[in-house]
């Protein structure tokens, strides 16, 4: 989310980052993450649109050399996603034996399961996006350091660092993922409830002779099933014959211990039988679950309790010269450039012109809504 905002606009930006350039401790590494539409929440159906077309222009700016994303069907799973259909976001789609839908010849589900099918799904390649975001024009240049402290002095914003560095600019961007929490609560004092998530994403073995049908050559779909759990999936595209099949979820951590989660642990475990079953119900003769993940690749969620952004000012002595984005709870990475773009502007201009001609209502991701509410926007749907 930094980099997308700091390559939003021509300003004069510098990055502050605490680990390497293209670092695996965070949210934002690996290989692939999924794109789709189909959300029962319909504030977020303009910010996916915007960032679609925001994927595009990056990519049109870098060159095609740099291309990230690549379209594919998008497939999701269940009555309550005729909320989606009804937000613009999806069409509805009937399944029944011998109807055309994306995975037909590879999902086996029961006759009138009611699915979602959207034209925006994808499969973004991860670290070479970030690693786009930095390098597109406007180059900002980025200093390796911890930030333990940001202070309003003199009309400026003063950052300080572990290393007793001090930066001075007019505005400045927080979007520091699983440290938020932390970094806010020693800033302002306020506990904002941004809560790190130890998580896995998992490639399975597709079964001999099956490799090229989920390909999307073959139009093999990203794809999710919101049941109990969320088990949400992508296309084989970064490793030849494994396929990504993964659950929404996790256990809270501690950013800085929470080790590496291996197949072998009690946590992993609640992940992968899930995933496991899954697979065994709905793709039975396509993925070989007898072998388990052959290749389980630790991730980290900043999640808040209604699972909704954070893209608000941090106000109080710093007016909306200092701005945080944080919360992207294991979806937001798909809606990074419009997320940079709408944090950017906000501190830039003290709002977000985009999102208001984008349709966006941005109270949405206030701060403001865990006061006296600690479970923010959570509803059922």
């Amino acid at each position: 989310m930094g980099s997308c905002a700091a390559a939003s606009r021509g300003s004069c930006v510098l990055l502050l980052e605490r680990f390497d350039r293209l670092h695996v401790r965070g949210s934002s590494h690996g290989e692939s993450r999924g794109t789709r539409s189909t959300y029962a929440k319909a504030y977020y159906t303009p910010m996916l649109r915007l960032a679609r077309r925001l994927w595009d222009e990056a990519q049109a700016e870098a060159g095609d050399g740099d291309r990230v994303l690549t379209p594919t069907p998008h497939l999701d799973g269940d009555p309550s996603l005729l909320a989606a259909v009804r937000n613009g976001g999806a069409s509805a789609i009937e399944v029944v034996e011998g109807s055309a839908w994306p995975g037909a010849d590879v999902f086996r589900v029961p006759d009138g399961w009611m699915a979602a099918a959207s034209e925006l799904g994808g499969v973004i390649q991860a670290t070479k996006a970030v690693k786009m975001f930095r390098i597109l024009p406007t180059r900002a240049p980025s200093c390796r350091t911890e930030v333990v402290d940001v202070t309003k002095r003199e009309g400026s914003i003063l950052v300080k660092t572990t290393s007793d560095e001090e930066f001075h600019g007019a505005k400045c961007i927080i979007t520091v993922g699983a440290w938020t929490s932390k970094l806010v609560r020693s800033v302002t004092g306020m506990d904002l409830p941004v809560q790190p998530w130890h998580t896995l994403l998992c490639y399975w073995k597709a079964k001999p002779g099956r490799e090229r049908e989920l390909t999307p050559e073959a139009s093999f779909p990203t794809f999710a099933s919101y049941g109990d759990p969320i088990i949400y999936g992508t296309p084989s595209m970064e490793f030849p014959g494994l396929i990504k099949i993964a659950m929404h979820g996790g256990s809270p951590c501690h950013p800085d211990s929470r080790g590496d989660m291996t197949t072998d642990t009690d946590d992993a475990a609640a992940l992968v039988e899930p995933m496991a079953r899954w697979i065994r119900d709905f793709m039975p003769d396509h993925i070989d679950t007898v072998q388990r993940p052959l290749k389980p690749l630790p991730c980290m969620y900043s999640m808040t309790p209604d699972e909704d952004f954070v893209m608000d000012f941090l106000g109080g002595d710093f007016g909306k010269d200092v701005v945080v984005g944080a919360g992207f709870s294991g979806h937001g990475f798909k809606m990074a450039p419009a997320v940079g773009r709408i944090l950017a502007e906000m501190a830039l201009d003290g709002e977000a012109g985009t999102a208001a001609a984008a349709g966006l209502e941005l109270g949405h991701f206030s701060i403001g809504r865990f006061v006296d509410n600690p479970k923010g926007n959570l509803r059922d749907y």
